[in-house]
C-alpha cells in the first residue's frame, strides 16, 4: 500500500538564495544596518511593498512582532481593548497582551469566519482597535468589517499570516486595513524558517514601527529608498520619542525570502487547485464537510480544514486515530488539552475565559490537515482516501445510509 506524502517539508530554497548567503558568509555582512544602502532586508522591503501595491513595508523577526509593532505604532493607551476573532493562533492575543492592551474575543461560525453580528455588538464595547485574523487563510466578510470599523473610526490590522496571495473582491488581503502583517515561518507560503513583514500606506505608522523595531540613532534613514517628504517628516517627529524593541530581520533571512517572491503566484495557483480537488473528494463523504468560500474571496490555501458531521467526541477522536494509522495527521482544534488555537487554552488572557458557544462548538469538530502546494494528484488522492476511509471506519457504511 502506498503511504501518504510527507506534508511537513517545504519546497527547496532557490539556488539564488544560496549564492547570496555564501557571499554574505564570506563578508560577514549579516546585520541589516551594516551596509550604507541596499542591504538585502531593505531590498526585500521595497520588493514586497511593490508586490503588494503599498507604499511601505517593514521586515521584522516574525508576524507576531509585526502585529505587536502595529498596535504600538497606533499609539494605543495602556489597557486599550482590541477586538479579535476567537478562532486564531495564540500569538495573536499574545501580541495584544504584549502591547499592554486587552484582547476582546468575538464569535466565529462553522465556516471559520467572523460572526458579523457578534463582531458588530462587541465593537460597541469601547474597542480601540481591531485585528482581523484570516485564520488558515479563510477570509471573513471584509466589506462588512471595513464598514463597521470606518463608521466608528476604529483602526483595523490584518493578520494575514496565512493569506499571502489571497484577494477579496480583487483587493489583496493585507492591504484592506490600516496595516497588514504576514509570516515567513516555515509552514507559510514563503519560507525563511522565521520572519515577518508589515505593509501600510501610512508614513507615521511605518516610521514609528521602524524606530521601535530597532532603528537606533539615524538608522531609520536607511529605510528611505526614494524621495518621500512625508516619510522624512514622520521620522523626524518620532526620532528619540519611542522605545526600541529590537525585532529586526537579518540579511540572511531576507536573502532566503527574496528569490521566493516570484514563486508566490505559482504556489497560490497550485495550492488553490490542490485544496479544491481534495475538498470535492471530502465533501462526497456524509461525515466530512468543507465550508464553501465566500463569493468575493479568492484563496491561497496550503492546508485544508473540514468539519466532522454527526460525530461524538469519542468518534471524533477515533477518526483522528484512524487517519493517523493511515499516515495522515489530523488536528482537531478543540480536542487537545494544549492546542494553541483553542481560545479556552489561552490562560494568559485577563479575566475569565469568555463564553463563546458558537466558536467552541465549531472547534470541537473542525479538522486541519496540511496540503502544501507542491503535492501531486496521486498524493492528494492518498490523503483524501485516508480521510474518507477513516470516517467510514468509525461511522460504518450502514450508518451513512441511515439503516
Amino acid at each position: 500500500m502506498s503511504l501518504p506524502p510527507n506534508v511537513y517539508d517545504a519546497e527547496p530554497i532557490p539556488a539564488a538564495a544560496r549564492a547570496e548567503i555564501d557571499r554574505m558568509l564570506e563578508s560577514g555582512d549579516l546585520f541589516r544596518y551594516t551596509a550604507p544602502e541596499s542591504a538585502p532586508v531593505t531590498l526585500l522591503e521595497r520588493e514586497f511593498a511593490d508586490l503588494m501595491g503599498t507604499k511601505y513595508a517593514l521586515a521584522v523577526s516574525s508576524c507576531s512582532a509585526a502585529l505587536f509593532l502595529s498596535l504600538k505604532a497606533l499609539g494605543l493607551p495602556r489597557d486599550a481593548r482590541v477586538l479579535i476573532p476567537a478562532f486564531t493562533f495564540a500569538a495573536v492575543p499574545s501580541s495584544v497582551v504584549h502591547a499592554d492592551c486587552i484582547p476582546v474575543l468575538c464569535e466565529v461560525g462553522e465556516n471559520y469566519r467572523i460572526d458579523i453580528n457578534d463582531f458588530a455588538a462587541k465593537l460597541e464595547s469601547n474597542i480601540s482597535a481591531v485585528i482581523v485574523s484570516h485564520m488558515r487563510g479563510h477570509t471573513s466578510d471584509m466589506d462588512a468589517i471595513t464598514a463597521l470599523c470606518e463608521a466608528r473610526e476604529i483602526p483595523m490590522i490584518e493578520d494575514a499570516a496565512h493569506s499571502l496571495g489571497t484577494t477579496w473582491n480583487g483587493a489583496k488581503i493585507g492591504t484592506i486595513g490600516r496595516v497588514g502583517c504576514f509570516s515567513f515561518q516555515s509552514y507559510k507560503l514563503v519560507n525563511a524558517g522565521e520572519g515577518g513583514i508589515m505593509v501600510t500606506d501610512d508614513p507615521d505608522l511605518i516610521a514609528r514601527a521602524v524606530i521601535m523595531s530597532g532603528a537606533y540613532e539615524h538608522n531609520w534613514a536607511k529605510h528611505i529608498t526614494q524621495p518621500d517628504p512625508a516619510l522624512d517628516a514622520a521620522f523626524a517627529r518620532a526620532q528619540n520619542q519611542l522605545p526600541l524593541y529590537n525585532l529586526r530581520l537579518n540579511n540572511i533571512s531576507a536573502a532566503i525570502i527574496r528569490p521566493q517572491l516570484p514563486e508566490i503566484a505559482r504556489r497560490v495557483t497550485d495550492g488553490r487547485a490542490n485544496h479544491d480537488y481534495v475538498a470535492k473528494l471530502l465533501n462526497a463523504s456524509p461525515w466530512l464537510q468543507v465550508p464553501e468560500k465566500l463569493e468575493k474571496e479568492n484563496r491561497a490555501p496550503d492546508s485544508i480544514q473540514f468539519n466532522l458531521v454527526g460525530l461524538s467526541d469519542e468518534e471524533t477522536r477515533a477518526f483522528a486515530n484512524a487517519a493517523a494509522a493511515r499516515g495522515v495527521k489530523v488536528q482537531v482544534f478543540g480536542l487537545s488539552a494544549d492546542n494553541a488555537r483553542a481560545f479556552w487554552n489561552w490562560h494568559f488572557l485577563p479575566g475569565e475565559t469568555p463564553d463563546l458557544p458558537r466558536t467552541r462548538a465549531m472547534l470541537m469538530r473542525a479538522c486541519d490537515t496540511r496540503l502544501p502546494a507542491r503535492l501531486k494528484r496521486t498524493e492528494l488522492d492518498l490523503i483524501a482516501g485516508a480521510l474518507t476511509s477513516a470516517a467510514d471506519d468509525v461511522m460504518g457504511d450502514t450508518r451513512a445510509y441511515g439503516t
